[in-house]
């Protein structure tokens, strides 16, 4: 995947990541006998995140002066394919795609000196971990509908308010939580504000388990807590807009972990239909798997294809709203095609509940759900359409 990038860092450093899995995730894995739906240590994940920031992979998605790589979108794109596509359960923690740095990359320009030092330069380091929290209950797709608040007393917040469903949230820190501070305002004005999560009043709960059973997600509920009102990031009232200025770029980078999903379902589906045998022959002499194989190549290059124009966009600076929703669209439901096909070639097998073809299954769909269903991701591309159309009414 993505072999048409030839900047000599990216090709070292995807080198170094594959021996990083290979010679110790995957040896971690074995001895310690984590799966992917497994609760995994807090500190076994903390050793992970320092050992991958020791070997200069952890913030190799940052800039270089925040001691990253400077790689673009396109070349972050080949990185986390490669993970999802490696095999290894832990390997979404070599970038900190579940905490580290990939969460706050892009907004790192809003941190104040202190909040840098404080929170931001320690993620960096794979010391701590963090979390974005917007979704609520009653919230999803709806993003200022959110009711969390955090009502200033003196120098401080006292935040109040339910998050559910956030990615990151059993193993975090701290999270950037997007509060109500006035709502008198239409739209109500929404804040992000830095919040520990060990203080009084913050309770983080993980009392469910999506259908890819990773221990992954969890709620957080805030009872009158009070942090510093130098905790607020980006500026007061600036955090819808904080908020809408990442999830362009994070709907495109979840499409290369479709992509290395569904990729190794294919690679296994070729392997297992020339190994099983039926009929007095392998699987692979029917027309019917051949033509199932040739579909998942083909939507697998067209996945790739598109999402190397759409970071190719990004890395030009072009507005990415109705091709980043197109990309996410299209990747998510062929990817999750691809998927299907690989479980009907598997047969039984792939219908076998802790097999990897099932898991990858499981794991694509939920995709279709992530940053905007599918349905979202339509409504954005009707827009983009439409507006030239309205603005001509």
């Amino acid at each position: 995947m993505f072999d048409h990038l030839t900047n000599p860092v990216l090709a070292e450093t995807r080198a170094g990541i594959r021996r990083f899995i290979d010679e110790e995730l995957l040896p971690l894995e074995r001895e310690l006998g984590l799966g992917s739906e497994d609760q995994w240590p807090r500190e076994t994940l903390r050793g992970i995140w320092r050992r991958s920031s020791e070997l200069g992979y952890y913030a190799a998605c940052l800039p270089q002066a925040l001691g990253g790589k400077g790689l673009n979108i396109q070349e972050q794109c080949a990185l986390k394919a490669d993970l999802a596509a490696s095999g290894s359960v832990l390997a979404p923690h070599v970038l900190g795609d579940l905490g580290g740095p990939p969460r706050v990359g892009n907004m790192l320009k809003y941190a104040t000196p202190a909040q840098l030092k404080q929170y931001f330069e320690p993620v960096i380091r794979g010391e701590k971990s963090t979390c974005f929290a917007l979704t609520e209950p009653h919230s999803g797709s709806d993003a200022q509908s959110i009711s969390t608040t955090a009502v200033a007393d003196g120098d401080a917040l006292v935040i109040n308010g339910c998050k559910h469903y956030i990615s990151g949230a059993p193993f975090a820190d701290f999270a950037i939580v997007m509060c109500i501070t006035d709502a008198g305002t239409t739209p109500p004005a929404i804040t992000a504000v830095l919040v520990d999560l060990d203080l009084p009043g913050v309770t983080v709960s993980s009392e469910y388990v999506p259908m890819s059973g990773q221990h992954i997600d969890a709620d957080i509920t805030f009872e009158n807590v009070r942090v510093p009102r130098a905790n607020i990031f980006g500026g007061e009232g600036n955090g819808f807009k904080l908020g809408m200025s990442r999830i362009n770029v994070n709907r495109l980078l979840h499409c290369p972990t479709m992509l290395g999903l569904a990729t190794r379902a294919y690679e296994a589906s070729v392997e297992y239909a020339g190994q099983r045998r039926q009929f007095g022959g392998p699987i692979a002499r029917f027309q019917a798997i051949q033509h199932m194989l040739a579909d998942m190549a083909a939507a697998l290059w067209a996945c790739e294809s598109m999402i190397a124009h759409t970071a190719a966009l990004a890395d030009s600076g072009a507005d990415l709203r109705m091709k980043a929703a197109a990309c996410k669209l299209f990747v998510s439901e062929r990817c999750f095609e691809v998927a299907d096909k690989a479980v009907q070639i598997h047969g039984n097998v792939g219908v076998t509940r802790g097999h990897p073809i099932e898991q990858t299954f499981r794991k694509l769909r939920m995709f279709r759900i992530f940053t905007g269903t599918s349905e979202i991701q339509r409504n954005t591309i009707a827009r983009a359409i439409l507006e030239p159309l309205q603005a001509r009414a």
